[in-house]
């Protein structure tokens, strides 16, 4: 019995940081990469994660939907990526102190 109950710990433990390593993995990247004209954004993901409560502030989509350029920029429907970026990061950063000036992002 002793080395059932042993066993049963074990596997609880590692089943335990399996899924914690899985649930960290399905964060999404710590940062991305947009290319741009005026110079490339270096979105910091993670740290903006711990910033909104809920991941469809940024993907209307859900996080399983893809890149955003899969349908903006991609579809004629859909608006340009460009101006959703912008609208969407510099309304947030308006209320919450970020950059807003174009170089405050894009670095060339």
């Amino acid at each position: 019995m002793k080395k059932l109950m042993t066993l049963f710990v074990a596997l609880s433990i590692v089943t335990v940081a399996a899924f914690s390593v899985i649930a960290a993995d399905n964060k999404g990247p710590e940062e991305v990469k947009l290319k741009a004209s005026m110079g490339t954004v270096t979105f910091q993901h993670r740290a903006h994660q711990s910033r909104v409560e809920d991941c469809t502030t940024c993907h209307h989509q859900g996080v399983a939907a893809g890149a955003c350029t899969s349908c903006h920029d991609a579809k004629p429907e859909a608006p340009k990526a460009k101006k959703v970026f912008h609208k969407l990061c510099k309304s947030c950063h308006k209320k919450n102190d970020g950059p807003t000036k174009c170089k405050g992002c894009h670095v060339k």
